[in-house]
């Protein structure tokens, strides 16, 4: 068994693009959304469906690591800081989840992230990135515990699809931890980072639904309250608030 599966998410024209890191006892899966042509090559699987989530639900159901990490075509995974978050792991078995930090193509941070180890709580780990995020296998196919295909890029809701996976595992009971470890480097860019569209807001309030059932509404007059520029204005932010 491989310490490491890294599953990567991608389309047939941008699997080429992948970047793969070295590790002695890594495997490499490479899941194809809505592929076309269906060439048999070691560690590729084609979906036929669209969405991250649905390839990220195909990399838990096939990896045969100890430990998941889940990868796109434009991440470049560090070696020394992956081994690094690997090895927290395997000194804290009662970690199902451990999260981590990125840089973007300047090396800068490309968030505010904690300084210190925490515990993650459903307040305090939305703006998590699939490619920041290990699991463990095991734990997770235990708590039975899946991507919300309804949620993510590629699914009408372009976002949270992250986020809302962490909620489920903790309202299940699983220990997930942050660590200030620097993983991966992802271009600055991305669809999470989005904030003008209607449609932004929307998705937005429906993940604050998913995860925070009837609690949304305060939930999500408390983000509101920090995020009323980015939300479009006042207007836009009660419309967040209120939307059903």
């Amino acid at each position: 068994m491989p310490l490491l599966t890294i599953g990567y998410s991608t389309l047939a024209d941008r699997a080429q693009n992948i970047r793969y890191p070295n590790g002695a006892d890594w495997e490499y899966q490479v899941h194809i959304q809505k592929a076309l042509a269906k060439p048999v090559k070691p560690g590729v699987l084609y979906l036929d469906s669209l969405g991250v989530a649905k390839s990220r639900n195909s990399a838990i159901e096939h990896a045969n690591g100890t430990y998941l990490l889940f990868g796109d075509d434009d991440v470049v995974f560090h070696e020394q800081a992956l081994t690094e978050a690997l090895r927290y792991l395997e000194h804290h078995p009662e970690v199902s989840l451990l999260l981590t930090s990125a840089v973007d193509e300047t090396g800068k941070l490309r968030k505010n992230y904690p300084t210190k180890l925490t515990e993650l709580t459903r307040f305090n780990c939305a703006r998590a990135a699939t490619y920041e995020m290990i699991v463990r296998v095991e734990d997770v196919k235990n708590y039975g515990v899946l991507f919300d295909e309804d949620f993510g890029a590629g699914a009408k809701n372009h976002l949270g699809d992250e986020y809302i996976f962490i909620a489920d595992l903790i309202s299940k009971g699983a220990k997930c931890v942050f660590a200030p470890i620097p993983i991966a480097m992802h271009p600055a860019d991305s669809s999470g980072a989005r904030w003008g569209a209607k449609q932004d807001r929307i998705a937005r309030a429906r993940v604050f639904k998913r995860v925070f059932g009837v609690m949304a509404v305060p939930v999500r007059l408390a983000f509101a309250s920090r995020r009323v520029t980015e939300l479009g204005g006042f207007l836009n932010a009660a419309k967040f608030v209120i939307s059903r």
